[in-house]
């Protein structure tokens, strides 16, 4: 506590009238006791209670809160009339904090205060006093209620809700605009006092801002501050109690001021022209490039809306405002094309979509500036004459004959000549073909309509010098009709006349078809190839004909059926004919006309079997005979034996081995001994397969001798076979690869050359023939060539 404040504290506790006289005196009325205040009130005894006045006064104690002196703090003097001053009367002192917070002389009824008391915890205590007789303990006056009441010091300054407020205040607003109220509390008594009185003054944020002192309110006090110069503020506010004055407790707070956005602004395009460039071949829609305009404010003030108000291309580009970006984007609106035109000039603006009236006075909110598009040239693919191209021929033209032409030029200034060809996918039957140089489609094989009237095909044009530069166009190809088919009959006709017919009976309706198409429709005409006896045609001219009788009576046994050859002509041009018979049977009819059964087959058949029976019959034998023949050629196969069964035949002896076996001695086929000792050889054995027509008596062969060599044996055996007439042709010969007796040059291995003790000569080997005449020259001069 400063010095300031304790000497306030002490001149208010000096000039306050009831701190003169600490002592409360509490006298007796001069009303006598037995006064009568009220109205008899009747006891239950029957006795009658007179109310008694009160014979001392209480009045309201005054302490200072925040005490800091070493002693208890005096509070009052409690005194009552009674007392002598012998001591006699005790006081006592009960209610809110008696005996611990306050205490009394029981003897002189002096209250003090023990401890230091905050009057922002408890701003009064309530408290009862009572005078008795120390010696009977018998009040001697009665209890009565009085109230400790705290005096207020300024020991608390004002203190604000928050301490940072965030307010934001329009820019170029006028001076005096309310931001924001802040509001500080002080806790000390705001009825006693300036001790709550609070003053507010700005520490921070001048000359823009101001506060009101009594209210808090902060106001602008500058005019026309803008936001894109300045956007946040920060305003330091105090808050003193005292009302301001010296000695006054303060606190502060701080105030961030935002500036929002007012459309003060205009857009304004950064350049004055803005040039951009785009293919020729870029399709409509395609986006060539952007133009901005800058706006310093923000948000929806800063939204521009773009369009192109003027210029030499405003029918071929589009602008689009992009919102999130605020571009514009320009946009291809119609095709380009290098070769007309090659730049175009827009006049783009941007104007701002939402304007405060407020400041109009700082437009006008809009811009303008000129945009120059160049065309930049590409190689384009042909351009054909048409989209699509149609043509109509008769199909009866001759193979070569032209259709048609199509037509394309290079859209390019080179003009590149061109090549025609057709897609092969549209033509897989290759019907029509094209010349490459001008156009030309011609037909490449004959045309029929009945096959197909309309052929689409794809004619492609693509630039000799940039053959991927290439345009496809539709060609649709019309076969138009001719006459060149014959009408014949709508339907196979089963016909038959019942034997009892009279002469003009109608027995069969006839009908014909035609695949020509004729503008006019078809109209047909029958008649018979000759005259007939038994049978006439009548036209109907409804491209109908009706079949008659002629005679009275047929016989299905001398004719059971009967050709009759009618015409059918067209009236187109060329007329075209033909000739269809119809086959009659004779049939016989009961009396209505119903067939019952005609010629022959019904002689060879039971009555009531019909033709589908009789197919069904043939279909079971047919499957029954298959049965047999497959059962009969599965049993002669399981029954078929070999032809040779003898073990001794000769033809038995090609054996074959799928292994190696042991030599020659592992094969039962032939005894090689017999080859070696050829004078053991048995007499020829008859053949046992076949029985020979004539006898002869086998012819003995000379033997060989002993040292005969075996393939000598055989080749003699072989001419002797072949020379021998009674041999049969089929006869078999077994061949064995036999090496024969040892060789007179023994080893000719080099590979025991190296453990003879002498020199070897091999001279030998020239005479044995050329083909030895290699190793004579390896063997026979290697001793010279170790000498040199």
């Amino acid at each position: 506590m400063t010095i300031y404040q304790f000497l306030l504290l002490f001149l208010l506790w000096v000039c306050l009238p009831h701190f003169c006289s600490p002592e409360i005196m509490f006298r007796r009325t001069p009303v006598p006791q037995q006064r009568i205040l009220g109205p008899r009130v009747p006891r239950s005894d029957g006795k009658i209670l007179h109310r008694q006045k009160r014979g001392w006064m209480w009045n309201q104690f005054f302490l200072l809160e925040e005490y800091t002196g070493s002693d208890y703090q005096y509070v009052g003097k409690l005194h009552s009339d009674q007392d002598k001053g012998d001591g006699s009367l005790k006081y006592i002192l009960s209610g809110d904090g008696a005996g611990t917070l306050f205490i009394i002389d029981e003897k002189t009824g002096d209250i003090h205060a023990t401890r230091r008391i905050d009057r922002e915890e408890k701003a009064f205590y309530t408290l009862r006093a009572q005078a008795i007789n120390r010696r009977t303990l018998r009040p001697v006056e009665p209890e009565s209620e009085f109230v400790i009441k705290i005096h207020d010091i300024n020991d608390n300054e004002p203190t604000f809700p928050e301490e940072i407020y965030t307010a934001s205040v329009p820019e170029m607003s006028v001076v005096g605009t309310s931001v924001v109220q802040v509001t500080a509390t002080d806790a000390d008594d705001p009825s006693y006092g300036n001790s709550a009185r609070v003053i507010y003054s700005i520490l921070q944020g001048q000359p823009y801002f101001s506060v009101e002192p009594e209210t808090g309110i902060i106001r602008t006090a500058l005019p026309n501050m803008n936001r894109e110069n300045r956007e946040q503020y920060q305003v330091v506010i105090q808050a003193k109690d005292m009302g301001g004055q010296m000695g006054g407790l303060s606190g502060t707070t701080t105030v961030n001021i935002t500036l929002t956005d007012v459309n003060d602004n205009p857009p304004r395009f950064p350049q004055n022209t803005i040039h951009l460039r785009v293919l020729e071949s870029s399709p409509v829609g395609t986006a060539i490039g952007s133009v901005k305009a800058t706006d310093a404010d923000t948000g929806k003030n800063a939204e521009v809306e773009y369009r192109i108000i003027d210029g030499d291309g405003t029918d071929m580009f589009d602008i689009i405002t992009e919102k999130d970006t605020q571009e514009g984007i320009i946009t291809v609106k119609k095709p380009l094309d290098y070769e007309s035109r090659r730049l175009y000039t827009l006049k783009v603006e941007a104007e701002n979509t939402h304007v405060d009236p407020r400041f109009y006075y700082l437009g006008p909110f809009k811009d303008t500036t000129i945009v120059k598009i160049s065309i930049e040239d590409v190689d384009e693919p042909p351009v054909f004459s048409r989209s699509s191209y149609l043509f109509e021929v008769h199909e009866d033209i001759e193979v070569g004959t032209i259709i048609g032409t199509v037509m394309a030029r290079d859209p390019d200034s080179t003009s590149s000549p061109i090549r025609f060809s057709l897609d092969r996918h549209t033509d897989l039957d290759r019907i029509f073909n094209i010349h490459s140089g001008n156009g030309s489609l011609y037909t490449s094989k004959p045309l029929d309509r009945e096959l197909s009237q309309w052929h689409n095909l794809t004619v492609i044009a693509a630039e000799i010098n940039n053959p991927k530069e290439m345009t496809r166009v539709a060609v649709f190809v019309r076969i138009l009709d001719v006459n060149d088919n014959a009408p014949q009959f709508a339907v196979f006709y089963d016909t038959f006349v019942c034997e009892n017919a009279r002469p003009g009976q109608l027995i069969q309706t006839i009908s014909a078809v035609d695949k020509d198409d004729p503008l006019g429709g078809q109209k047909f005409f029958f008649s018979l190839a000759a005259v007939n006896p038994n049978f006439t045609v009548q036209d109907n001219e409804d491209n109908t004909a009706r079949i008659l009788t002629r005679k009275n009576g047929f016989n299905r046994h001398e004719i059971s059926t009967y050709l009759l050859p009618v015409v059918i002509s067209d009236n187109d041009y060329p007329i075209q004919s033909s000739t269809g018979t119809l086959t009659i049977r004779v049939c016989a009819c009961d009396s209505q006309g119903n067939m019952q059964s005609c010629s022959a087959e019904a002689l060879l058949l039971p009555a009531g079997l019909s033709t589908g029976a009789l197919i069904a019959i043939l279909l079971c034998i047919i499957i029954l005979l298959v049965i047999v023949v497959l059962f009969a050629a599965l049993k002669r196969q399981r029954k078929k034996e070999p032809l040779i069964l003898s073990k001794e035949d000769i033809r038995d002896n090609i054996v074959s081995y799928n292994d190696e076996g042991g030599g020659e001695e592992d094969t039962q086929a032939f005894d090689i001994g017999t080859l070696r000792n050829p004078a053991a050889i048995e007499e020829k054995k008859l053949r046992r397969d076949i029985i020979p027509e004539t006898l002869f008596i086998p012819r003995r062969t000379p033997t060989a001798p002993d040292n005969t060599d075996v393939r000598d044996f055989i080749n003699e055996r072989l001419k002797e076979h072949d020379l021998d007439p009674t041999a049969p042709p089929y006869d078999s010969l077994a061949t064995y690869a036999y090496e024969g007796t040892d060789s007179i040059a023994e080893s000719l291995s080099s590979l025991e050359s190296g453990t003879t003790d002498g020199d070897q000569n091999y001279d030998y080997l020239r005479e044995w023939g050329p083909r030895f005449n290699k190793l004579a020259e390896m063997y026979g001069g290697g001793e010279s060539d170790k000498d040199s």
